[in-house]
């Protein structure tokens, strides 16, 4: 019998914990956007943990500024960067306040709302492709920095909400180094995603000749 995803949102203490534990548990939950022309729903695939201060790769590791605070919490909240000057991302804010964590949502499986995600990713081959990756990702679901700061706690009406779905078996999580990241945060086997998963996105490694993000 198939049972269907729980249709409960993530409750706050559910992000209110170290960043490796979050990440994983991600996986298979469903994010709902909001949007002017109706929802799109997600289930999650893959993601990528980052440690703030901790971690060489993350956007917090020389401290707070203008651009990561909302990382250093509350969690539930919604941290958005604009990278090569033309892509969004977004990531999701775990941990204590004061202590900067967060989880970027690297891909998914679009599961309610295909077509209005098909008018944003006009490159995409198949729908497997429509958030295959975190700026295809944020770009399939309209996410940019208007959403910095959006609580994913403040219930079902909000812009982005987290569902508890059905999340993904343990035995079939995978984990490897994190994608595009060098120097010392590359040997973090802190990239999770969902075995065999055709939505998941192929990993590559850091390039000297790419901005770090």
């Amino acid at each position: 019998m198939i049972v269907a995803p729980d249709r409960t949102p993530l409750p706050r203490d559910f992000f209110d914990r170290p960043v490796l534990e979050v990440a994983p548990d991600l996986l298979g939950r469903i994010l709902v956007r909001n949007t002017p022309d109706g929802p799109i729903e997600l289930r999650l695939t893959e993601v990528e943990a980052y440690e703030g201060e901790a971690d060489p790769g993350s956007h917090a590791y020389r401290g707070r500024t203008a651009r990561n605070s909302v990382m250093f919490g509350p969690p539930g909240y919604v941290y958005v960067y604009f990278t090569y000057g033309m892509w969004h991302c977004m990531n999701l804010v775990c941990g204590p306040e004061g202590k900067a964590g967060a989880v970027l949502l690297r891909a998914g499986e679009i599961t309610e709302g295909a077509e209005l995600t098909r008018e944003r990713r006009l490159s995409a081959r198949n729908d497997k492709e429509l958030a295959k990756g975190p700026a295809r990702l944020a770009t399939a679901l309209d996410v940019d920095r208007r959403l910095d700061g959006a609580d994913v706690c403040a219930g079902t009406d909000a812009p982005l909400t987290v569902l508890t779905g059905a999340p993904t078996d343990p035995s079939q999580v995978r984990t490897g180094p994190r994608t595009g990241v060098g120097g010392e945060g590359s040997v973090h086997p802190w990239r999770f995603w969902t075995a065999n998963d055709p939505t998941v996105s192929p990993y590559r490694a850091h390039s000297p000749r790419r901005r770090r993000t």
